[in-house]
């Protein structure tokens, strides 16, 4: 009985978080740069994706170089979020949530602009010569206000160990129990140690390992999945038309599947969406302030791509593959609807024989991927804080954290991941708003160097 309440009151929060207040903040500040910068995420995404792969300042201040950036971005939001948390959205919000997915993403793009150019501009060298930013340091330096600062590095850190960790933790033992008959508390075991080997490593053993494995698992996953489209081609404009109409009217029930109502679309949609690209929740700028670059409105081209992909490709595509394939309702061996990574599994299996294996494989490296991204956050959380005196302390937790997941039940890792990304999101927009001016000027002022470097944007 008590546990039936917590999760009850767990998914109150989630939705009155996700349907009245954030859905609005979020689009009211993206339209808002949208309309400040003219819409530079339509007249620069073909730059951005451009200097993305080809461009990078090695001599310029900073960690890591602006791909190894993106790519450390891309390990925390082209995770499970990218694959089950579209799936989770589908199934709880119908079809619709996709289309108010890329809502928030479409606006997100001028968002995630603005976060990453406060981010190299307020960023700074700690005692042992590693950059240091995010949200937490253009609210102090920036805004002047340190207890903001602080505020969200505590909402941050919480999200790291519940929206950067469960989930993750969760879908890989789910993924690993359909590759290997075992129980999940295996799976959690052996991904905690490998990732306390990576954790002690730092950055740069991170932006490494993100700069292998991303491309690669991005690739995989997305030409498997343009075959499945490329097969059932004659479902695609059917699968478009009811994103969109299920956005305005709901969608019946239909199998296992329960049917959804417009503000559960929007509730999912909007949650899943920021989990996925995380434009406005104020993580992907702390990797962005790490990078080399010569001027902070580059990096910020660059991480607004991220969103791009993570958003209007990937999601995109398992949205699609659910759609065409017709596995939402199907009813699993344990007498319940498909959900999650068992559901995009179902999907994949039922056009590519051996098609679960593509799925597994890409759950546990973007899931792998998405954790160590998220521990880097983590521990810059902990260091603006607190120093590095609990840096080790931080790590076990990390680490602990890996291992609970994976036997945690979904319907508590989802809202609780979603509460907390959502505490995080509030304290960052706050910054971004008040310093809209600043980085505004700094955005007008890389656009004019843009033109003197005679590169023009791609439409």
């Amino acid at each position: 009985m008590h546990y039936k309440i917590f999760v009850l009151c767990l998914n109150q929060i989630d939705k009155w978080m996700w349907s009245y207040v954030l859905f609005f903040l979020l689009i009211g500040v993206g339209i808002f740069f949208t309309i400040r910068l003219k819409g530079m995420q339509f007249r620069y995404l073909g730059y951005s994706l451009k200097i993305a792969f080809t461009r990078s300042d090695q001599d310029a201040e900073g960690d890591i170089s602006q791909f190894q950036a993106l790519m450390t971005a891309l390990a925390a939001t082209i995770g499970i979020g990218s694959i089950a948390g579209v799936a989770t959205a589908i199934v709880a919000g119908g079809f619709g949530a996709v289309f108010w997915m890329w809502m928030i993403a479409l606006v997100g793009m001028a968002t995630k602009f603005i976060e990453a150019i406060l981010a190299v501009k307020y960023r700074e060298i700690d005692a042992n010569g590693r950059i240091c930013g995010g949200p937490m340091y253009y609210l102090a330096n920036g805004l002047q206000l340190k207890w903001l600062g602080v505020i969200f590095s505590i909402c941050c850190l919480l999200a790291t160990l519940c929206g950067g960790n469960l989930i993750q933790a969760h879908s890989i033992a789910i993924a690993c129990t359909e590759l290997v008959s075992c129980a999940v508390i295996w799976p959690g075991m052996i991904m905690a140690i490998l990732t306390a080997f990576v954790l002690f490593g730092g950055i740069k053993n991170i932006a490494k390992i993100s700069s292998l494995l991303v491309p690669i698992m991005a690739l995989l996953y997305i030409i498997s999945g343009l075959f499945i489209l490329c097969i059932r081609y004659d479902r695609i404009w059917e699968g478009f038309v009811t994103i969109i109409q299920t956005a305005f009217t709901g969608q019946a029930a239909v199998g296992g599947f329960l049917g959804a109502s417009v503000v559960m679309a929007i509730q999912l949609g909007a949650a899943r969406g920021i989990s996925s690209n995380e434009a406005g929740m104020g993580s992907a700028p702390i990797a962005a302030a790490a990078a080399k670059t010569d001027v902070p409105g580059r990096q910020a081209l660059i991480s607004m791509s991220g969103v791009f992909f993570s958003s209007f490709v990937v999601c995109t595509i398992t949205a699609l593959v659910i759609s065409v394939t017709d596995v939402l309702g199907t009813i699993g061996a344990n007498g319940e609807a498909l959900n999650g990574v068992a559901l995009v599994i179902q999907a994949f299996r039922s056009i590519i024989p051996g098609g679960e294996f593509i799925v597994i494989l890409g759950v546990i490296l973007f899931g792998y991927t998405t954790i160590i991204g998220w521990s880097y956050y983590g521990e810059k959380s902990v260091e603006f804080l607190c120093g590095g005196s609990l840096l080790k302390s931080y790590r076990i937790l990390f680490c602990f954290c890996v291992f609970l997941g994976s036997i945690m039940s979904i319907e508590i890792v989802w809202p609780l991941a979603d509460i907390m990304n959502g505490l995080m999101t509030f304290p960052n927009l706050i910054g971004l708003i008040g310093l809209s001016s600043v980085a505004c000027k700094e955005a007008q002022h890389f656009f004019q160097l843009l033109k003197q470097e005679k590169k023009p944007a791609l439409h």
